[in-house]
C-alpha cells in the first residue's frame, strides 16, 4: 500500500509479485529445507530426503490453513509452546550439564577463503535471515481482535524477545563448546547436545530444529496468503486470488498458488548445489530491494502527503531511515555480489514480473 502511494500502482504490484514468486515462496521453501534437512538425517530416504520431506511439509501445511483460521492458528500455537519448552530445555542443557565427551572432537571442515569484507557481508546475509519474520505481524493487523493500535508494540517486543533468545542460546554454545568449537562446528547445536547428552540430545536437537522450522513456516504460508489475497483485490487478471472464503476465514485459492510456487522453488532448489543455500541466494537481493524502496518510500510520502495523519511517529526522523536505507543498500549489494547464480534466478524471475505485466496490460486494452 504505501509503495502504491510512493512510486506507482506497477512498482507495488512489482512488490506483491515478488512476494508470491520469490521472497514469500522462497521462504517457505527455504524453511521447508530446514526442517527436511533435519529430517533427512534422522530418517534418510535417499539423495533427495531433503527435498521429499520439504515438499510434504509444505503440502501438509497448506492444506491445514485452507481447512480454515481455527486450523492453522490452532496449530500455531501448538508448535510455539513447544518451541519454546525445547529453547529452555538447551539454554539449561548449556549451562547445567557437564560435557560427556571431549569438545575436542568437534571436525573442522574446510570453507572457501573470503576476503574479510566478503566473510562480513556473507555472514549478515545468513544472520539478518534468521531475525526475519517478525515483521510479518503487520500482514494481519486487520484481523486482530485489538485492531492496529498495539502493532508498534507488537513489533518492537518480538525483535526484543528474538534477540534475548539468541543470546540465551548463543551463551549456552559457548559455554560447552568455546569459540574455537563454535567456528569449527556446521551444527553448532548438534555439537553441543551430542557432547553433554550423547545421541539422544541429536536427536532432540534435530526434533527442536525442525519444530522452530515448521512453526516459522507456518506463519509464513499464513500471512504470505493475505498479502497474495490483497493482490487479487488490487489487480484484475489475478482476481482469483483476492476470493475470501468466509466459512474457513481462509484466502484458499491464494493458499493453493502459494503452496504450488514453493513447491516448484523445492524442486529447484533439489538440483543446485544445496536447497538451503539456493534458497537465501534466491531470496536475499529481492527482499532488501524492497526493503530498501520501503525506506525511501518514507522520504517519498513526507513530501507527497505532507498533511496526512501519522499515527505511528518515527523516532529521531531522518537519522534512522537515514541509517535503515543506507544499510539496506549495503545489504542488497552483498547478496548481489557474494552469493551465486540463485540470486541472478531470482532478480531474472522479478524482471518476468514486468513482462507478465505489460502482457496483462496489452490483452486488457484489447
Amino acid at each position: 500500500h504505501f509503495l502504491k502511494i510512493a512510486f506507482g500502482k506497477r512498482f507495488s504490484f512489482l512488490f506483491a509479485w515478488s512476494r508470491i514468486t520469490i521472497t514469500q515462496t522462497g521462504s517457505i521453501a527455504l524453511l521447508a529445507y530446514i526442517a527436511g534437512d533435519y529430517m533427512a538425517q534422522l530418517f534418510p530416504m535417499g539423495d533427495y530426503s531433503s527435498a521429499y520431506y520439504a515438499v510434504g511439509i509444505v503440502l501438509l501445511l497448506t492444506l491445514i490453513n485452507v481447512l480454515g483460521i481455527q486450523f492453522g492458528t490452532g496449530l500455531q500455537k501448538l508448535l510455539t509452546s513447544l518451541q519454546f519448552i525445547g529453547i529452555l530445555a538447551i539454554v539449561l542443557t548449556g549451562f547445567l550439564v557437564e560435557p560427556s565427551t571431549s569438545v575436542a572432537t568437534v571436525e573442522q571442515t574446510a570453507t572457501p577463503v573470503l576476503s574479510s569484507t566478503s566473510s562480513i557481508s556473507l555472514a549478515l546475509i545468513f544472520v539478518l535471515l534468521t531475525f526475519g519474520g517478525w515483521n510479518e505481524a503487520a500482514y494481519i493487523s486487520s484481523e486482530l481482535r485489538t485492531g492496529s493500535r498495539n502493532m508498534a508494540l507488537v513489533l518492537i517486543f518480538s525483535i526484543l524477545l528474538i534477540t534475548a533468545i539468541y543470546i540465551l542460546i548463543n551463551m549456552a554454545y559457548l559455554n560447552v563448546l568455546g569459540l574455537e568449537g563454535m567456528a569449527a562446528s556446521d551444527a553448532v547445536g548438534v555439537d553441543m547436545m551430542r557432547v553433554t547428552l550423547g545421541d539422544n540430545g541429536v536427536v532432540f536437537i534435530g526434533i527442536l530444529v525442525s519444530l522452530s522450522a515448521l512453526t516459522s513456516l507456518n506463519t509464513t504460508i499464513f500471512t504470505g496468503a493475505r498479502a497474495n489475497y490483497a493482490l487479487g483485490g488490487d489487480f484484475r487478471p489475478l482476481a482469483f486470488l483476492g476470493k475470501w472464503n468466509g466459512k474457513k476465514s481462509a484466502p484458499v485459492n491464494s493458499l493453493l498458488l502459494q503452496g504450488l510456487i514453493a513447491t516448484v522453488l523445492i524442486i529447484f532448489g533439489a538440483f543446485t548445489r544445496d536447497g538451503f543455500e539456493s534458497m537465501v541466494d534466491f531470496t536475499a537481493p529481492v527482499f532488501w530491494f524492497f526493503f530498501l524502496c520501503t525506506g525511501l518510500s518514507l522520504f517519498v510520502l513526507r513530501v507527497k502527503k505532507p498533511n496526512v495523519r501519522r499515527p505511528f511517529k518515527v523516532p529521531l526522523y531522518p537519522l534512522t531511515p537515514i541509517l535503515f536505507v543506507g544499510f539496506c543498500a549495503y545489504m542488497l549489494y552483498s547478496s548481489l555480489s557474494v552469493t551465486g547464480v540463485g540470486s541472478l534466478v531470482g532478480v531474472a524471475v522479478l524482471l518476468s514480473g514486468l513482462i507478465f505485466l505489460l502482457f496483462t496490460r496489452k490483452r486488457h486494452s484489447k
